[in-house]
């Protein structure tokens, strides 16, 4: 396919197209596996650099602050120089900053190298999803090819523990990032042969303010968002979120302004992507927070092992697979509000299971509540993604893709701060007021300091709390997902099943698609 055309016809994808899918869940499995498999390297790689606690913090946390604030950018480049070409681009980037990553001599080293895996793992998410807008221009097979992208993105989230423990069992901690480059060499074969290059015909120039502008507007929010879960309201936090939402008035301005904004803010204007935007925001929120406590309380309060925490979250890895997978097909029957509506449902049973977990005999019912909680939350992120893309127009499909991905990411964190900031206000308030340690991993190495009685009570106790913490927070999410799956069916119930829409039809914020010559 010519580089500067679009597609402009609706035609079934054939053979190479899936073929083309399989090329695109490579990076969209290792960029999930990338955001959790770190976290049991960290022992290993503090007893090796010896970072300090603040640079622990950033070495973990600074590759998912550089993907939010980068995907918008990158998402506007991938319309203007090419999906695929920025695809393979990044996919080299990300391949070299994980070796760097890999053979740091230092946290600093460290800290960069992860700063520049998640610069080029920014342009990953978006160019994978505009990519599959690209080939399956059918609805009803977009929604199954973007179902089945949300299945191996979660699949990989929930594997990434699994494999990091394999990994870590048997190598050095940098071995979790040198995995990848095998899989990224795969990539950079295979897509020139299965993947389009599909481009904005009329490009324009790239404001490079506005460049500026996009990280300092998600980072401040994200990371602001993300230290109030562990500060609580504070002033630092509180300020870093106010110079996100000051800066975020000026891109707006800016973008209003621009001939060819870096975002078309006329994209917000379309029903079904804002009501979209925001489900896609508030389910990760509920997801992502919960994942913390669960995570938690299978190492702290059932005392099991990192492997043996994620071979317990195996099932609901399945079941998300499975539901993510027939959200698509129920959708081309029955009306995707009414799915989303009866997914996040489940989510919420699932949820209410997690209220009545108790700190002795939890395990499986922790294991089916969140596995519920997890399936039921994935046709809202599989379904809600298509009708984000879906309703964008081609060119603009980028653009549109990195919306998702930055709601997504804003929404766990949001959901980390909250839920986090409500399950430590339990905490606390359940043990006496002379107990050591603000939070449960604290509590518990402070407690190996102790005669063995009364360690024993204030570990009882202290997981009593944290157990009880996550009951409130599970009730919480129990709540907002029902509000969610009522809005769901009320502003969403106007698009019919996808294999009644009429896949000629322009979204409503479109141009008119320049035919091939």
């Amino acid at each position: 396919m010519s580089a500067s055309m679009l597609p402009h016809d609706a035609s079934p994808a054939r053979l190479r197209a899936w073929l083309g899918l399989a090329v695109l869940a490579l990076p969209t499995l290792l960029l999930a596996v990338d955001l959790t498999v770190l976290h049991l390297a960290v022992p290993q790689l503090s007893a090796d650099l010896r970072p300090s606690g603040v640079q622990l913090l950033w070495i973990v946390d600074i590759y998912g602050f550089m993907i939010a604030g980068f995907l918008v950018t990158m998402g506007a480049l991938g319309d203007r120089l090419g999906r695929r070409r920025l695809l393979m681009l990044g996919a080299a980037g990300f391949g070299a900053a994980s070796l760097l990553a890999a053979y740091s001599a230092s946290a600093e080293a460290l800290i960069a190298a992860r700063g520049l895996m998640g610069m080029a793992g920014a342009t990953l998410m978006p160019s994978t999803l505009a990519l599959i807008s690209d080939m399956f221009r059918v609805p009803r097979q977009r929604g199954l090819a973007i179902g089945v992208w949300a299945a191996v993105f979660s699949v990989g989230v929930a594997a990434g523990p699994v494999l990091g423990g394999v990994l870590l069992e048997h190598l050095w901690w940098g071995s979790v990032f040198v995995a990848g480059v095998p899989v990224l060499a795969l990539l950079l074969v295979t897509a020139p042969m299965l993947l389009p290059e599909v481009r904005h015909p009329r490009p324009g120039r790239i404001d490079l303010l506005s460049v500026v502008l996009t990280p300092a507007t998600t980072l401040p929010v994200i990371y602001g968002v993300k230290e109030l879960s562990v500060r609580g309201p504070a002033l630092v936090p509180l300020a870093f979120i106010a110079v996100g939402a000051a800066v975020c008035v000026l891109f707006v301005r800016r973008q209003r302004r621009l001939a060819e904004p870096l975002l078309d803010l006329r994209l917000f204007t379309d029903r079904t992507l804002g009501s979209s935007l925001v489900m896609l925001l508030v389910s990760a929120a509920t997801v992502g927070g919960i994942y913390l406590f669960v995570a938690q309380y299978l190492q702290l309060v059932r005392q099991m092992s990192p492997l043996e925490a994620g071979l317990w979250l195996l099932p609901s890895a399945g079941a998300l697979l499975i539901a993510s997978t027939l959200a698509p097909l129920a959708a081309r029957r029955v009306r995707p509000g009414y799915v989303v509506g009866a997914a996040l449902v489940v989510s919420a049973a699932g949820f209410v299971l997690l209220t009545q977990v108790d700190a002795r005999s939890g395990t499986l019912l922790t294991v089916l509540g969140f596995t519920l909680a997890y399936a039921g939350g994935s046709p809202a992120t599989a379904l809600g993604t298509d009708m984000v893309v879906g309703s964008a127009p081609p060119s603009k499909a980028g653009a549109a893709s990195a919306l998702s991905e930055t709601g997504t990411e804003l929404g766990v964190a949001m959901g980390v701060a909250a839920l986090g900031s409500v399950g430590t206000a339990v905490y606390r308030d359940g043990l006496p007021k002379a107990a050591p340690g603000e939070t449960l991993t604290e509590t518990t190495a402070l407690a190996q300091q102790l005669p063995p009685e009364p360690a024993a009570r204030l570990l009882e106790t202290a997981r009593d709390a944290f157990t009880t913490g996550m009951n409130t927070a599970a009730l919480c999410c129990a709540v907002l997902l029902t509000a969610l799956a009522v809005a769901a069916v009320a502003l969403l119930r106007h698009l019919p099943p996808t294999s009644n829409a009429d896949p000629q039809q322009e979204p409503a914020t479109s141009e008119r698609r320049k035919p091939q010559g």
